[in-house]
């Protein structure tokens, strides 16, 4: 198991998209920085400069060509052989996924830190009370902690479709849209009110939970869901999905 994960950490670091993605990261940052402006600096710093947008949109491109490349070049033939068994192969790449969505958050809040003193912020301390009654930077800090679970849940997804689709080209569009147009369409069947006490434990309405968590009363209305309640449902499902994705990997034929 050690060897498998030294071995996906190992190809972690020799692609290329590892050490490009921190800057477009910075640059999205900066963006958003500019985008919802100067006299939101306590909204910015909660939210990394919505950096849990931009990580997950980053997260969604490397867990899909994680699988797919390697099922599409068959070096997946590789690596089971190598491995004692496929358990080993597979959460490898999770941990290693985890690993990088660690990196990104932690780099979030570093970024973060240095682009507050930025001149296109208005300056905000530390210890203002936002969110919760909550100092900004403990605000800052638990919106990170609760978006790994979030983006964690957006992996196992990935992954289960990665294990079901070969192609990487096909497993990205189709991520995307699952994770991006499936949060609108869900939003907008919950706000018709029809089977909304059903369809408010669907999957993707637990990628709501970092929005939330941030931004209580806007997107209470629409997941319909307390933060306690998105919380258990994004560790369900993320369980769920990891659960499914092995046991697809495992009866798969190479």
């Amino acid at each position: 198991m050690a060897f498998s994960i030294y071995q996906e950490f190992y190809k972690l670091m020799y692609k290329k998209i590892t050490w490009i993605s921190p800057l477009i990261l910075l640059a999205l940052m900066i963006m958003s920085g500019y985008t919802i402006g100067f006299n939101e600096g306590k909204l910015l710093t909660m939210t990394s400069y919505n950096s849990p947008d931009w990580i997950m949109f980053i997260l969604v491109i490397i867990g899909a060509t994680t699988f797919s490349m390697e099922f599409q070049n068959n070096t997946i033939l590789t690596l089971l052989y190598k491995a004692s068994n496929k358990i080993d192969v597979y959460l490898s790449k999770y941990v290693m996924i985890f690993g990088y969505n660690v990196f990104l958050h932690v780099l979030a809040i570093i970024f973060t830190v240095g682009l507050r003193y930025a001149p296109m912020n208005a300056q905000v301390a530390w210890s203002t009370s936002y969110r919760y009654q909550q100092p900004l930077w403990e605000n800052m800090l638990k919106t990170s902690a609760i978006d790994l679970l979030t983006t964690m849940l957006i992996v196992s997804l990935v992954f289960l479709l990665s294990c079901l689709i070969n192609n990487n080209a096909v497993v990205i569009s189709v991520s995307f849209l699952v994770v991006f147009m499936g949060q609108f369409v869900t939003g907008s069947l919950l706000n018709s009110g029809r089977f909304a006490t059903v369809l408010k434990w669907n999957p993707l309405n637990m990628i709501n939970l970092t929005r939330e968590y941030y931004n209580y009363i806007t997107y209470y209305a629409t997941s319909h869901l307390a933060n306690a309640q998105l919380l258990i449902g994004t560790l369900f499902y993320m369980t769920l999905f990891f659960a499914l994705g092995y046991l697809i990997f495992r009866r798969k034929r190479f």
